[in-house]
């Protein structure tokens, strides 16, 4: 963890952009805001001026609302030049979902290889129904058997949804590499466990980070753990990830995230991130002095009321907490009589 004596988080730009319109972050990059029909109702996603085009890095839901937006975008702050490039920061839908929409009008696709991988899998796995693997995975997890029953009848959600088919090809972005976007120079940075290979970029011109999902404001991106994976290690990832960039933070940099507000002071946040998961792993830890399923573990990670909407991504990162500690040796577990795994402290 980094010094604990850091100036605190401040949001230099107070006000999001409005539907249709754009907030100037810097020369040549303006901050645009696509809604999502979700608690988190916003993507952050940036426009960086090319000369004869734009880059556009993330791009919200593949939806006819999101369409129309990008539309005024597009005709009035973008000044009616073509987009040439999007650039995908991890594969998840409200930061890949319009990428094919834009590459069908003429833009090159970047993006990391996992992430290629991943959306032009899952945008071809449509299922009217939970498949048995997901409903035992559900199982195991100790899901609410109310939840459960209500999932097992329902459609479940498809990628496909809300985002657009990826094209065949692709230009990878790489760890460790400098790419040219906006007339600046950029180290692209990987981190892990929200999503694998989630690229960063970092300023070599002047003191802007794009962070997506990895560096983000006052609240922490999802954890998960899925059927797709089920010892996945996600927490452990995000741990070292956070311990990777570290050394690259300055109180200066200017975050724009992948939502809420742009930032500065990121040493400081690092810290926070790193701090506020290792505080719940502790937390987790004492609740396991008696065997629970991974459902009756909320309490000591979230200290809040789970409603409804939030109970499956409140599932998935509990089961990638204690993953982290049965991985890390600080618990044991075993299958219960229901065939939920029973998780206790050693």
């Amino acid at each position: 963890m980094t010094d604990g004596n850091l100036a605190p988080l401040r949001y230099p730009f107070g006000e999001p952009p409005k539907e249709g319109e754009a907030v100037t972050i810097g020369h040549g990059v303006l901050w645009i805001r696509i809604p999502l029909p979700m608690a988190l109702d916003h993507v952050n996603c940036y426009a960086l001026d090319d000369g004869d085009g734009w880059t556009i890095v993330d791009t919200g839901f593949a939806s006819k609302r999101s369409r129309k937006i990008w539309e005024a975008v597009l005709s009035g702050p973008l000044g009616g030049r073509p987009v040439r490039r999007v650039i995908v920061t991890h594969h998840h839908p409200d930061h890949v979902g319009l990428a094919g929409w834009f590459i069908q009008q003429g833009a090159e696709l970047w993006m990391p290889r996992t992430g290629w991988l991943m959306a032009r899998m899952m945008v071809l796995d449509k299922q009217s129904t939970y498949l048995e693997e997901t409903l035992a995975f559900y199982r195991k997890s100790g899901m609410d058997p109310a939840i459960f029953e209500n999932r097992r009848g329902e459609r479940p959600f498809n990628y496909a949804d809300c985002v657009a088919p990826l094209p065949l090809g692709y230009r990878r972005l790489l760890d460790s590499e400098v790419v040219q976007i906006g007339g600046r120079s950029w180290d692209v940075r990987m981190g892990h466990g929200h999503a694998p290979e989630h690229a960063t970029f970092w300023s070599l011109d002047d003191s802007l980070v794009l962070g997506g999902d990895q560096l983000l404001p006052k609240i922490s991106p999802n954890l998960g753990v899925y059927a797709t994976e089920p010892e996945a290690d996600p927490v452990g990832d995000w741990l070292t990830s956070c311990a990777h960039l570290t050394p690259f933070a300055r109180e200066d940099h200017v975050v724009l995230p992948g939502h809420k507000l742009p930032f500065t002071g990121l040493p400081q946040r690092l810290d926070q991130m790193v701090g506020g998961i290792e505080a719940g792993l502790d937390r987790l830890l004492d609740w396991l002095s008696e065997p629970r399923v991974a459902g009756a573990c909320f309490s000591p990670l979230y200290r809040r009321a789970i409603g409804p909407s939030e109970y499956g991504l409140a599932l998935v990162e509990a089961v990638g907490h204690l993953n982290h500690l049965h991985q890390t040796g600080k618990v044991r577990r075993w299958p219960g009589p229901d065939g939920a795994w029973l998780w206790q402290a050693l």
